[in-house]
């Protein structure tokens, strides 16, 4: 049980946390342990067609039904414009003071090296409070942790300038149905603007009425292959974590790296977080 652990996701945007950490936050959920979710961008950028305050307002309700689902603690929206994110220091402080009011034993955001620019920023803006955090006099109107916090990334697909490294590995098959609900909770992502954006060519935009069965399905082919190559990729570890016949059946599953920033660890504790 982790019931006095408290992990906290920074994402850049809405639905960031439940593609990159969906299924470890409901496992971790459910054996006890706190776990919020922030998105530092309210998605007002994420459309073809919507004027961007009512999709704000549309991508926050979506937020807060995945989290309902997901049963943890808060999904907060920040409100900085897509596409708009830099790092200054009013929204270093703003993180930094969401970081000590939550006291998490760990946080997860992006690497420095992703695609979207607000991404890299929500990066560079977590990594700078890293040392911070336990700097009493920055931000001192917010106590700083009895222990600084570790941090740490979520898979990604990039090279360049490495390869993301998974320290930890979490198996999801028995919680990818509630990371798939949670995902199905973002209609103005998961089915319209990124197969827009994607250009899937075999996409019906009425799957979104089709019962859940055919929207899982589609969700699972377009969304969940990530966590089965993740699956793939680290088969000995899991293996190693699971045993043999459990860790061969393994399906989904989401990885972590622990950052070299922040409190540091041995792999194995690190690991346990996420068991």
């Amino acid at each position: 049980m982790k019931k006095n652990l408290r992990f906290l996701f920074i994402g850049a945007h809405p639905d960031d946390p439940e593609f990159e950490f969906g299924g470890t936050a409901v496992h971790l959920a459910q054996q006890g342990a706190t776990v919020k979710f922030i998105s530092v961008c309210n998605g007002n950028g994420g459309h073809y067609s919507m004027a961007r305050k009512d999709l704000a307002a549309r991508r926050y309700l979506e937020t807060q039904a995945s989290a309902k689902l997901a049963g943890i603690a808060e999904y907060e929206v920040f409100d900085y414009s897509d596409c708009e994110l830099e790092v200054t220091l009013e929204a270093r402080g703003r993180i930094m003071r969401a970081i000590r009011n939550f006291a998490p034993d760990v946080v997860i955001s992006h690497r420095l090296c992703d695609y979207h620019v607000d991404h890299r920023a929500v990066a560079q803006l977590v990594l700078d409070c890293a040392y911070l955090v336990i700097v009493p006099l920055y931000c001192n109107d917010t106590p700083i942790p009895p222990k600084n916090v570790i941090f740490a990334h979520p898979w990604d697909r990039f090279k360049d300038p490495r390869p993301f490294r998974a320290d930890a590995v979490c198996a999801i098959d028995h919680t990818m149905e509630t990371k798939l609900k949670m995902l199905d909770c973002h209609v103005s992502q998961l089915y319209e603007w990124l197969p827009h954006c994607d250009k899937f060519a075999d996409f019906d935009p009425e799957i979104v009425n089709k019962p859940w069965p055919e929207r899982r399905e589609f969700l699972k082919k377009f969304r969940g292959f990530r966590n089965t190559i993740i699956a793939d990729d680290y088969r000995e570890k899991l293996i190693q974590l699971y045993g043999k016949e459990a860790g061969e059946k393994v399906q989904y599953a989401e990885a972590f790296e622990l950052s070299p920033y922040g409190r540091q660890v041995s792999l194995e504790e690190f690991q346990e977080l996420f068991k």
